[in-house]
């Protein structure tokens, strides 16, 4: 799963240097997963406030909300990230018309 970027790096020499390339590989895997879904949620969110629909966006801000949870448990993005932006879409939200 070599791209053209990590083919120009150095291969580790040590064993444990081996197995850290490994794992940081995984890693990054999962982080990027997590982002995507995390903006997919807020995007979600966004569409249906854009659209009108306040149910719909409510639905999507109560789907969203365990996403960023999860994002901020995580360590991928900090927690004070999460929570601007549930405070924010909850904000955007609550400011719609009936």
């Amino acid at each position: 799963m070599a791209t053209s970027a990590q083919a120009k790096k150095k291969s580790a020499r040590t064993p444990s240097g081996r197995k850290r390339a490994r794992q940081d590989i995984k890693l990054n895997a999962a982080n990027s997963a997590m982002r995507s879904r995390f903006r997919t949620a807020i995007k979600s969110v966004r569409k249906a406030i854009a659209a009108g629909n306040k149910a719909a966006a409510q639905d999507a801000f109560k789907a969203a909300t365990p996403v960023l949870d999860s994002i901020a448990r995580k360590g991928i993005f900090h927690p004070n990230k999460a929570s601007r932006y549930k405070s924010r879409l909850n904000a955007a939200v609550k400011a719609m018309a009936v």
